[in-house]
């Protein structure tokens, strides 16, 4: 007896005219994340993923905080109303060992994860997850696609995007 082939992870996507619609999208998102959850941000330089994780980390502090980009120091961390949030910014690291230095494994124990360049973490990347691909439609403009993994496919069915999600 042959198996049905799996069904394809949930997938949504939302056009992001402009900085604001961005904001609202990590405001929707904000409110759904607990503590162990994972946000694979891809997209090429430039594309968005620090500023939709600005906006999401500024949605579970204050609106004005200071969310600097972790280029340059991999990491940071920020006591939220969500919990503990760390946000990866894994692009100059070689390899998934690397990872581990950073505090990979408390963070992943204790905290909501926006991570940037998660392909770095080769086998380290968890199977629940939530994928998030910016690219860019216009000089200012951008499109995110959601693909849920693991738990997040059914969380992800369920999400409320009314008013941002494309038909």
């Amino acid at each position: 007896m042959t198996q049905p082939p799996p069904s394809p992870p949930a997938r949504r996507t939302v056009l992001l005219p402009d900085e604001a619609t961005t904001a609202r999208l990590a405001q929707r998102l904000a409110s759904a994340l607990a503590p162990g959850d994972l946000m694979a941000l891809r997209g090429d330089l430039g594309a968005g993923k620090t500023a939709l994780s600005r906006a999401l980390i500024r949605a579970v502090t204050e609106e004005e905080a200071e969310v600097p980009s972790p280029t340059f120091t991999l990491v940071q961390t920020y006591e939220t109303d969500i919990g503990p949030v760390w946000h990866f910014d894994l692009y100059r690291l070689s390899g998934p060992d690397e990872v581990t230095e950073l505090g990979w494994d408390e963070a992943r124990a204790e905290a909501v994860l926006l991570v940037e360049w998660p392909d770095r973490l080769g086998p380290l990347l968890p199977a629940d997850r939530l994928d998030i691909t910016m690219t860019f439609t216009g000089p200012d403009s951008r499109q995110a696609d959601l693909i849920g993994h693991g738990m997040w496919e059914d969380r992800l069915r369920t999400f409320d995007l009314s008013g941002l999600e494309q038909p």
